[in-house]
């Protein structure tokens, strides 16, 4: 069987306030394009199918126009989980309608769920569909059994193997989960999917099956083996990840159920590019610094003052999103890095450095307890917020 796994398209992204939908649009109309010229049989697509719970309008818009052309036009079934940027509820909406024309859909982990069963010429395929499950949600799914999970390792073990268990004997299976993968790289773009403590899973739940398309990581790349892999995002969505080639994978699952994969890269119509010099050398030098159409940082190394850099650099770069000095930073001493990393941290250690600086105690395990499960709470009604 061969289909094509992707991940993380955050339709409704807005990047430094622009609108990102005309992009998506077009490299979704490549992926169509690549599905039928690959003669895929499937599109999988692992979590963070919008960018936030409530999507705008026009992305709605375009995931239903994109699943139609994969369904109608194609022929293909299309597989599709929630992510952590997801509304599970709202994702989930019509499911076991969907699913009788060739959409299937997990918004919500449910326990037990039986896999999506495909066939293909050396018979069936199937694929277990496992959403972004925080502990708290691995344990109201599955009850009595799992009210003793604690963190996510543990938590995503037990839906995974009860997930394995279900497969039937002698079938080739596939894993879809939305997880941050001990070890796996990550980017600026992504949201941290916890508050306090460790996030990240280890890859030996998944060894039960003969691929796993994960979602979540934006940088394409395996995780831990061969066959566990993140197709990465869709498109460049910070200006860490301006280095990485997006697209989408292709799998190929033979009759005994061995992988090959091939990485095919989806091109945007504006890249993502760094600039980086002294604002007479890039003004000068079209050699060094071509002009483009690109969304654009630039980071200045002039040490004195700049008068309208932005507006001299939009000539050039008329997509420029961000110019920054980084030079008088460095003569101011250590700010930016002190100000970065004070962000950095989780925001239960600066609400714990609050509190002590506030009462000139620190907080006990009991306050710890509620401060995280305020936290997660927060977090929650962030995924599923209304406005």
């Amino acid at each position: 069987m061969r289909f094509i796994h992707t991940a993380d398209w955050h339709l409704g992204r807005l990047f430094f306030g622009r609108h990102l939908t005309n992009d998506q649009a077009h490299v979704l109309d490549e992926l169509v394009r690549l599905a039928r010229d690959a003669r895929a049989e499937a599109v999988v697509l692992a979590g963070d199918v919008y960018d936030r719970a409530v999507p705008p309008v026009e992305a709605v818009e375009l995931f239903d126009d994109t699943i139609s052309r994969l369904l109608l036009e194609e022929k293909l079934k299309v597989i599709y989980i929630a992510g952590n940027h997801d509304s599970a509820a709202r994702l989930g909406f019509g499911s076991r309608l969907l699913a009788g024309g060739g959409v299937f859909v997990a918004g919500q982990l449910c326990a037990d769920a039986p896999p999506i069963v495909l066939e293909d010429a050396h018979g069936k395929v199937a694929f277990s569909l496992l959403p972004y499950m925080e502990p708290a949600t691995v344990r109201f799914a599955y009850g009595e059994a799992a009210q003793e999970l604690a963190g996510f390792d543990e938590a995503t073990s037990f839906a995974v193997a009860r997930a394995a268990a279900r497969i039937p004997k002698d079938c080739r299976s596939v894993a879809v989960a939305h997880a941050f993968i001990a070890g796996g790289a990550s980017s600026e773009s992504e949201r941290p999917l916890s508050v306090g403590g460790s996030d990240s899973v280890g890859t030996a739940c998944f060894a039960p099956f003969s691929y796993t398309a994960l979602g979540h990581l934006h940088a394409p790349q395996k995780a831990g083996a061969e066959n566990i892999r993140y197709a990465g995002s869709l498109m460049k969505y910070s200006f860490s990840e301006a280095g990485q080639r997006k697209g989408v994978t292709v799998v190929d699952l033979d009759a005994d159920g061995a992988v090959s994969v091939e990485e095919v890269p989806l091109a945007a119509p504006h890249d993502l590019r760094v600039v980086r010099g002294a604002l007479a050398e890039i003004l000068a030098d079209r050699g060094r610094f071509p002009k483009s159409e690109d969304y654009t940082a630039v980071e200045l190394s002039d040490k004195g003052p700049v008068l309208d850099a932005h507006g001299k650099l939009s000539q050039i770069y008329p997509n420029i999103l961000q110019v920054t000095r980084p030079g008088l930073l460095e003569q101011a001493g250590t700010v930016r890095e002190q100000g970065r990393k004070m962000l950095e941290r989780p925001d239960d250690v600066l609400f714990g450095e609050f509190f002590a600086d506030m009462t000139g105690e620190t907080l006990d395990e009991a306050q710890k307890k509620t401060l995280d499960e305020a936290l997660a709470e927060l977090l929650r009604e962030e995924r599923e917020a209304k406005i």
